[in-house]
C-alpha cells in the first residue's frame, strides 16, 4: 500500500529537521560491493558507512590523540 502525500510530505519535513545528508561518489560498481558488504553485516548500506566513519573517527583519536 503506497503511503498518503500527507505522509510523504510529514516524513520529509522530519528528516530535513533530525538528518544531515552527505552525497559522495564511488567507481563505478563500488556501490554494489559497499550494499552487498553491508547485507553481509546484517545492515543497511547508510548504516554500514555511518559505522564505517565513527568507527574510523574513534580510532583516528586514539591513535593521533586529536579531537
Amino acid at each position: 500500500m503506497p503511503i498518503s502525500e500527507a505522509r510523504r510530505r510529514a516524513n520529509e519535513k522530519y528528516n530535513a529537521k533530525a538528518y544531515d545528508q552527505i552525497q559522495f561518489r564511488v567507481k563505478k560498481g563500488q556501490k554494489q560491493v559497499i550494499q552487498a558488504h553491508a547485507e553481509r553485516q546484517g545492515e543497511s548500506m547508510a548504516a554500514f558507512i555511518a559505522r564505517a566513519i565513527q568507527e574510523t573517527m574513534e580510532r583516528d583519536l586514539q591513535n593521533k590523540g586529536n579531537p
